[in-house]
């Protein structure tokens, strides 16, 4: 496409994701990775959360996007259910945004082993100790159950059976820029039956 040049220019949807993550590492204040997940439960309804993107793998449309949680987790039981998610990153400092929508598989593998083991240790007890999503009766059961945790497994704990990451792999990548006058630019990529990318602008 002619006019996507500049922010916009690439082959690769990967390319340009990695060179605005970068750019937003220099920018945003506080979690550049962050991103808005969205998922829907076994009734249709709609539900979304902030959470943190961990991995971008892969190039083209062998490329991927990583994130970790509580499999037993709303999330987690939501893409256990369909098997689809979505996400929006949006970085204020730079006026831009990326769209992903695609399916969802488990990564509970030496890949999401070594993630669990980067984290502080409290950390990793907390995903032992916490049950995710379900009613807790207070703050200090929480933290009792993390010094139980810490009890049990001492400071090398395994990472648990039910927590892990979580791949999605694009079937649609959106990116969007703030433009004068609300005049946005946004290129959408999507997958194609033959499994290559098709671009086309949309209209802001």
């Amino acid at each position: 496409m002619t006019d996507r040049t500049g922010l916009f220019a690439g082959d690769d949807p990967f390319d340009i994701i990695r060179a605005w993550m970068d750019e937003a590492q220099a920018t945003e204040p506080n979690d550049p990775n962050a991103i808005a997940l969205a998922t829907v439960d076994a009734d249709g309804m709609p539900d979304a959360r902030m959470v943190l993107l961990k991995d971008v793998d892969g190039q083209g449309t062998d490329g991927s996007f990583v994130f970790y949680t509580n499999y037993d987790s709303a999330k987690g039981r939501q893409i256990a259910q369909t098997g689809k998610a979505a996400f929006v990153m949006h970085w204020k400092s730079l006026r831009r945004q990326i769209r992903v929508r695609g399916t969802v598989t488990r990564e509970d593998g030496p890949q999401a082993d070594a993630y669990y083991d980067s984290r502080a240790l409290q950390s990793r007890l907390g995903a032992w100790a916490s049950r995710q999503s379900q009613p807790l009766d207070g703050r200090a059961t929480l933290v009792a159950e993390v010094a139980r945790q810490g009890l049990r497994h001492g400071t090398h704990p395994a990472r648990p059976p039910f927590w892990g990451g979580l791949r999605l792999r694009p079937v649609q990548i959106e990116f969007w820029a703030d433009g004068a006058f609300r005049l946005h630019d946004r290129f959408c990529w999507t997958r194609a039956q033959d499994d290559r990318w098709e671009v086309a602008r949309l209209s802001p």
